[in-house]
């Protein structure tokens, strides 16, 4: 028997992490162009894993 597979966290595209910021869509578009947030690259797509992003930003916070 296959164990079950773990829960996938939705990804989500630019504009939903942007309005998940709080940030402009073209601040988010040069952070992943600089490679300092993690995204997903899917071809030409940019996706999110917003847990994942958010607690980036929390670590960033903390030091």
């Amino acid at each position: 028997m296959e164990k079950p597979a773990a829960p996938v966290e939705k990804l989500v595209d630019v504009r939903e992490m942007s309005r998940i910021l709080n940030v402009p869509v073209s601040w988010l578009y040069e952070r992943t162009r600089l490679g300092t947030i993690p995204c997903i690259r899917i071809g030409k797509y940019v996706r999110f894993e917003p847990l994942e992003v958010l607690a980036f930003f929390r670590k960033q916070r903390a030091e």
